[in-house]
């Protein structure tokens, strides 16, 4: 009979640093064609280093 193995353990992801494992961030929103003002209103966009998993690439 052969020995038996045990499970191997599943290492819990880290969380994303840029979203702090959220996968959104927030941008200010920008009016106008040439001067691009920032207003003071934000938008939530998807994080771009975990493309919105929440966990760290390695």
């Amino acid at each position: 009979m052969a020995a038996r193995k045990s499970p191997a353990r599943k290492v819990a992801p880290k969380e994303c640093p840029d979203c702090k494992g959220v996968g959104e961030t927030t941008e200010t929103v920008q009016v106008g064609t040439r001067k691009r003002r920032d207003t003071e209103h934000r938008q939530a966009a998807l994080c771009l280093s975990c493309f919105g998993t929440g966990h760290a690439t390695t």
